[in-house]
């Protein structure tokens, strides 16, 4: 019964993102990362970043995980000022991180050491809930060496919703992974945001990836890392990432990006 008020009992998260900015730094070696960067990211929506390598999307990430400081602006959740780490917002990263000495369920019990108040009985309950969620409740006492990149991943996603958090961030965490697995993993991503509805800011290097999750796509240009333009993916989920229509959305949004670097290109000589 607290297994079941506990997965009812969800707040659905709103961030606010305002004039973000960061440097790396000081002198000539000195990094501008973002600049005054703004967003709103509504509740429970799934919002992908995407832009070339040191555009700022991580460090984006690693600010509003609380895992780094802006040096200026501020980002809010649910209007309180992000300063620190918390369990309102859990981060899955392109490598698992995983426990090696722990097999599956063990890892994913870890991270229920954040949540205060449950017995051992509910914190077994909540982890073998998840594990089935990922589709891994045959692999609960299997050890991490025994598992595939994508059982991997599956069980880091496992250990990040266990602690029921608000807002869920990743970054890039299908890039290390084949084609095949990645797939899987996109429409298991889906039905898992559908049956959850966390707000989620995924990053990527991947356009198609991006429109085939996001509800938004947000477009970066970097040097310093600035928001270009956003485009709203209006399609029924779920998606497959191989379809025409997805590949429309796709191409726009490559033009785009295309085009901004292009411009970027010829401005510097």
């Amino acid at each position: 019964m607290m297994l079941q008020t506990e997965l009812q009992n969800e707040i659905c998260s709103k961030l606010s993102i305002q004039g973000v900015s960061k440097h790396f730094g000081s002198g000539a070696r000195a990094v501008h990362a973002l600049d005054h960067v703004s967003l709103e990211v509504g509740d429970g929506e799934f919002v992908c970043l995407v832009g070339p390598s040191g555009c700022g999307k991580s460090t984006l990430l690693n600010i509003i995980a609380g895992l780094e400081q802006a040096d200026g602006g501020q980002v809010l959740a649910d209007g309180t000022p992000v300063v620190q780490p918390g369990r309102d917002r859990m981060m899955l990263f392109q490598e698992p991180a995983l426990f090696p000495w722990l097999d599956v369920l063990s890892n994913v019990l870890f991270s229920l050491r954040l949540k205060p108040g449950l017995t051992r009985k509910e914190r077994l309950e909540v982890a073998q809930f998840y594990l089935k969620l990922v589709g891994l409740e045959k692999f609960e006492h299997a050890f991490i060496h025994e598992l595939s990149g994508g059982m991997k991943q599956r069980v880091a996603l496992a250990r990040a919703l266990a602690p029921n958090p608000r807002v869920l961030l990743m970054d890039e965490p299908f890039a290390a992974l084949d084609a095949l697995t990645r797939e899987q993993l996109y429409g298991d991503l889906q039905s898992i945001w559908q049956k959850r509805k966390k707000t989620i800011i995924f990053v990527t290097h991947n356009v198609r990836e991006a429109a085939c999750l996001g509800d938004r796509v947000v477009l970066f240009s970097p040097h310093p890392g600035r928001i270009r333009e956003q485009f709203k993916v209006d399609l029924p989920r779920p998606r497959d990432i191989n379809s025409v229509e997805l590949a429309r959305y796709s191409t726009t949004i490559t033009a785009a990006l295309k085009n901004r670097s292009l411009a970027q290109t010829e401005e510097a000589e």
